[in-house]
């Protein structure tokens, strides 16, 4: 069989349509990564899910993705755990930065949680 870039033709995937990436503050931690590694395994493993899902079909809609306004959007996860994850992110340079991630306690998305990632999308834009 055929080889093109280490893989044979007609078993590899499909390609990311653009790469998601953590948050990096100007210290060098990656909240979101952190926070993920905090959570149970089978709940990492729903939102790797939800996560992939955007990296291969962005940009995508409800009900798995939904604008906040400014660029944000919020990726919604069931978890496995009974409980209900966003996490959000902003496309920036052809790629998707995850800002933020929670986990959601009421009917409507925080104001401290929408405020802390437009922060950290604002120092994304100072660095460019």
């Amino acid at each position: 069989m055929s080889t093109i870039i280490g893989t044979r033709v007609g078993v590899a995937g499909p390609r990311k349509r653009i790469p998601l990436v953590f948050f990096r503050s100007d210290t060098g931690n990656e909240p979101v990564r952190d926070w993920l590694l905090e959570l149970p395994k089978a709940d990492r493993r729903v939102l790797g899910i939800g996560l992939k899902e955007l990296e291969f079909g962005w940009p995508v809609g409800m009900p798995l993705c939904r604008a906040m306004g400014a660029g944000i959007f919020e990726l919604r996860v069931s978890l496995a755990s009974r409980r209900i994850a966003r996490v959000l992110v902003c496309a920036n340079d052809d790629k998707l930065i995850a800002l933020h991630g929670f986990i959601k306690k009421s009917e409507k998305t925080p104001a401290g949680d929408l405020d802390l990632a437009r922060k950290r999308k604002r120092q994304l834009e100072r660095v460019k």
